[in-house]
């Protein structure tokens, strides 16, 4: 039994104990801003989730969209390369940017940018059109001079013929002649990886020029439809395939924060657990030294 003497001692180390094991409301978070937090990560997780399954739904039919536009692109590519076409350099040249309106896929878009800004670096005899916003916003910043056409509303659905022709329509319509077109798309590897890739659409004096051009006895009245229509082909077969990218990295960027969230939760719950045990450990410290200061009365 402790003398009268040493009873005020333990008291005062007793209440030391019970300072260092309750956290300071200062430099610890409570326990209500922990359980917000978790909540609002495991909210953030099923919304990460829901969005990689539709991006997954998404993903078959843009594929078969990509593999059926693949048809219609290489066939033009092909008339060009029996014709040997090649483009003009005394002219400026177009590059249309294939991106879409919508974020949210990883590092597609600003990828499209860096190879845009790569490919125009030094070169003032280039125009850009931009189709989709994202690619716009960040090509605005470095090249907004050079911005000739934009086009918006892009990405919401599977690409069909009819917008590519819509903007082939709108690019014909532009006043300067431009001696080629580069159409630069993100080129669909595998269901992990893509690539920026150029296609060349060709303008009528380069068509006319080239040396095997005669062989298909086409008329002049003609050669202006054919290149449009050649160009739409180009244009549809770079936006499915830039599609069928989009949905593939917006599943895998999904896929990734979804396991970040969970990661988070796990050091969360540790966090939570931990704290409400020290909460607890304080409390029956604080209940014993009361005890014991009671017992000195």
């Amino acid at each position: 039994m402790l003398s009268r003497a040493a009873r005020p001692a333990l008291s005062v180390g007793n209440a030391a104990l019970a300072r260092s094991a309750v956290p300071n409301s200062a430099n610890y978070a409570t326990l209500r801003e922990i359980e917000g937090r978790l909540k609002s990560i495991r909210n953030i997780e099923k919304i990460t989730k829901t969005m990689k399954i539709v991006a997954s739904t998404k993903l078959t039919r843009a594929q078969k969209a990509m593999t059926e536009s693949r048809t219609y692109g290489q066939t033009s590519n092909q008339v060009f390369e029996e014709a040997e076409t090649k483009p003009l350099e005394d002219k400026k040249t177009l590059m249309v940017i294939c991106s879409s309106d919508k974020g949210l896929c990883g590092g597609i878009h600003s990828g499209l940018s860096r190879a845009t800004r790569r490919m125009v670096e030094g070169n003032s005899n280039v125009d850009i059109a931009i189709v989709g916003e994202k690619c716009k916003a960040q090509l605005s910043r470095s090249n907004a001079k050079q911005i000739v056409l934009s086009f918006a509303g892009v990405g919401k659905d599977v690409p069909t013929f009819a917008d590519a022709q819509a903007i082939a329509d709108q690019i014909c319509l532009l006043p300067e002649e431009y001696a080629s077109v580069k159409i630069l798309y993100n080129k669909f590897i595998n269901a992990q990886s893509y690539e920026p890739t150029p296609i060349e659409a060709f303008s009528e004096e380069a068509i006319t020029q080239s040396p095997n051009f005669a062989a298909y006895e086409i008329d002049d009245a003609v050669l202006a439809n054919m290149r449009e229509y050649s160009l739409a082909n180009s244009l549809f077969w770079a936006l499915a395939e830039g599609h069928a990218c989009e949905q593939s990295a917006r599943r895998n960027a999904m896929d990734n924060a979804s396991k970040n969230a969970g990661d988070m939760i796990s050091k969360f719950t540790i966090l939570y657990n931990r704290t409400r045990q020290a909460v607890i450990t304080g409390e029956l410290v604080e209940i014993i030294t009361g005890a014991t200061a009671s017992e000195d009365m």
